[in-house]
């Protein structure tokens, strides 16, 4: 049993980002075992994220978990599931999916700041995103969340790794601001963070990450997505990542997300 203090929780509540130190030690062995089976054989989904004649390389992939053994153990039988319930505070926890992004060293390619939902198939609130390194990450490399964006009450059109905005006809969606550009105005979030280090954060947290510029050092991360109590379908009016191919015509939105996409693995069924 792995118990979070009341303070963990309410950081995450308030703050929608929380530094989790050392929770996975166990299982980063087996997660770059996992890693190194995906960058050799990619899913149907993988790709990479460098346009020709950049340096590094900046690869991703997701909805790999029921083909890779070791992400599959990592999603059933870590503590990841009973963490994810408690910072959501949620009766129950189905995997959403988990999503792997490898930055090579030399790779002067950023993760443009942007926030989860908007590409979802998912409405909710109890809603957890775990980003853990599989590296020794300098806070001059680490993801950068903007604490409290959770609650701005606001949706940013969705933009791809590439820097290209999904065409989402949606009247809520907003262009993100230029964070960058006032981040004084902001309350910045990142860490130094060891192999077993995890950052939980909600899908409406703003967060994107530095290049790679380092010479020698690799920047592996695997994020594993959780659902909580209140998610259901939503049908979103544009692409959404993950696709999910073929669910709209199972489910209505509002309807539990209660199919083989996303089985239930807390409590232990």
């Amino acid at each position: 049993m792995t118990r979070l203090s009341a303070e963990v929780i309410d950081t995450f509540r308030r703050d929608g980002v929380v530094l989790l130190e050392g929770v996975f030690d166990d299982w980063i062995d087996t997660l770059r075992q996992g890693v190194d089976v995906n960058l050799r054989e990619p899913g149907p989904f993988g790709r990479d994220y460098l346009d020709e004649g950049q340096a590094g390389r900046f690869f991703g992939d997701y909805c790999n978990w029921d083909r890779i053994a070791e992400y599959r153990a990592f999603m059933f039988d870590s503590p990841a599931p009973e963490i994810a319930a408690q910072l959501m505070q949620s009766d129950s926890v189905r995997i959403f999916h988990e999503h792997v992004l490898v930055k090579e060293p030399g790779t002067n390619k950023i993760t443009p700041w942007h926030h989860d939902q908007p590409y979802y198939c998912v409405d909710g609130k109890q809603v957890c995103s775990m980003w853990i390194p599989l590296d020794p990450v300098p806070r001059e490399t680490c993801p950068e969340f903007v604490a409290g964006s959770h609650d701005w009450g606001r949706w940013f059109l969705p933009r791809k790794f590439s820097g290209i905005d999904y065409d989402h006809a949606d009247s809520r969606l907003e262009p993100m601001p230029d964070i960058d550009a006032q981040r004084a105005n902001y309350d910045i979030r990142s860490w130094s963070l060891q192999p077993g280090d995890a950052i939980a954060f909600h899908y409406l947290t703003v967060h994107g990450a530095p290049a790679n510029l380092s010479s020698s050092h690799r920047r592996r991360g695997f994020a594993a997505r959780w659902l909580g109590d209140d998610t259901v379908y939503a049908k979103r009016p544009g692409e959404t990542s993950p696709p999910y191919p073929g669910l709209d015509e199972r489910l209505q939105p509002g309807d539990a997300l209660d199919t083989e996409e996303f089985p239930l693995v807390f409590p232990s069924p």
